[in-house]
């Protein structure tokens, strides 16, 4: 077998393998949350990313400040739009502080929230936050609460091990 025979067989044994990663089923299993806050337009292009919100293209900065590491335990409920649902995410201490201080120095700006790298919701940060919660009013589907459930109990029940 000749060199470029090798490197081409190589390649596409190494090519499946995300495809065969994926077939056990575990990778649709894990869900992630994300929570952007707007930046002005001055940034690097490559640290932000635009959304439509309110009417308006803003941009988000792409590195989060919370994900669901963050999260300690979530509630869903129905949204206004009648097919979603929205949530509150209470977060862990640290988010919490996080958050204090977020919300302190960013006033008038926005919060964006992603699932798995889908933007459905945004906030504008009116005032100080010290409770802990955040709220996404709409657009998470079922299946994204059940991969949450496997995360974050909900609000009220016992830690998850």
């Amino acid at each position: 077998m000749n060199r470029r025979t090798f490197a081409l067989l190589l390649s596409a044994v190494f090519g499946l393998v995300p495809l065969t990663a994926r077939a056990g089923g575990k990778a649709d299993d894990n869900v992630s949350l994300t929570f952007h806050l707007e930046t002005d337009g001055n940034d690097n292009p490559k640290m932000v990313f635009p959304e439509q919100v309110s009417g308006k293209v803003r941009s988000f900065r792409r590195m989060s400040e919370f994900s669901e590491k963050d999260i300690e335990s979530f509630a869903p409920f129905p949204s206004d739009d009648g097919v979603t649902y929205g949530l509150i995410v209470k977060l862990k201490a640290g988010g919490t502080r996080r958050l204090s201080a977020v919300t302190a120095t960013n006033q008038d700006r926005w919060l964006v929230a992603r699932i798995n790298g889908r933007s459905i919701d945004g906030v504008m940060i009116d005032r100080q936050l010290d409770d802990g919660k955040l709220v996404i009013w709409k657009g998470v589907t079922s299946l994204e609460i059940k991969q949450l459930d496997k995360l974050a109990p909900r609000i009220g029940e016992p830690k998850k091990r």
